[in-house]
């Protein structure tokens, strides 16, 4: 008999109020070791609340969120300190003799091995992307989260991001929680897409597709996906 596949966050009753304004409404989420999910939604609907739950970053709430020790987070914001070169920004934190060494390595893994020693004003914005997601996977987290890492990207560099986040995970194999406004990008990294609205995850999608994806492989899905987020195909086509 298979062994049950193990679960990185386990989340059961999550509520979160600003006020009157109730933002996670009673959530029930499991999330496997090494599965990669993606968390869509409308503008305010609490995906990045509960991000920052499962960040440890909120813990004024209700329920139980059960996450494992070693969390990574990385935002749409690289949140660079500019006053230190790229290899500290990566290290800060690590408290280990071998800090440079480390982050070499983890420039070598996203493509930015001469950047080291370079300020963090002088990278474009997909590279500081890149430093921001080798400062987080340096720490060799158990759960990545990703929290609309590639929004403020221009279309080509954030099709290279999708390759190299696909790569880092298959090479780490963490759980990935991704937060994104775009269907396609969800479908593309994801093996299963939840919609969440007013609070609650509505839907759910697993894609049970072979990596690398290409947008025509999940026409059908991205159509029902929208459906789930209220848009009108023929608009949205």
């Amino acid at each position: 008999m298979a062994n049950p596949v193990k679960s990185a966050v386990s989340v059961r009753g999550l509520r979160k109020a600003f006020g009157p304004r109730t933002v996670l409404d009673g959530i029930d989420l499991e999330i496997a070791s090494g599965e990669f999910v993606a968390l869509l939604g409308r503008s305010g609907c609490g995906k990045s609340t509960l991000l920052r739950v499962l960040a440890g970053l909120d813990r004024d709430v209700e329920g139980a969120a059960d996450v494992p020790r070693t969390v990574s987070i990385a935002f749409q914001q690289p949140r660079l300190l500019p006053w230190r070169k790229v290899w500290r920004n990566i290290s800060l934190g690590l408290h280990r003799p071998d800090g440079r060494s480390t982050a070499l390595k983890a420039l070598e893994e996203v493509r930015l091995s001469g950047h080291a020693d370079a300020w963090p004003l002088t990278l474009s914005g997909g590279e500081a992307q890149r430093v921001s997601l080798a400062r987080a996977l340096v720490r060799e987290p158990d759960l990545l989260l990703l929290d609309e890492p590639f929004g403020a990207l221009d279309a080509l560099t954030r099709l290279a991001m999708h390759h190299l986040v696909e790569d880092l995970w298959t090479d780490h194999r963490p759980a990935v929680l991704l937060v994104t406004h775009d269907v396609d990008e969800a479908l593309l990294l994801a093996d299963r897409v939840l919609v969440l609205d007013e609070g609650r995850i509505v839907a759910e999608h697993h894609v049970d597709l072979p990596r690398p994806r290409r947008r025509a492989s999940v026409v059908e899905q991205r159509t029902r996906v929208l459906a789930d987020l209220g848009v009108d195909v023929e608009t949205a086509a």
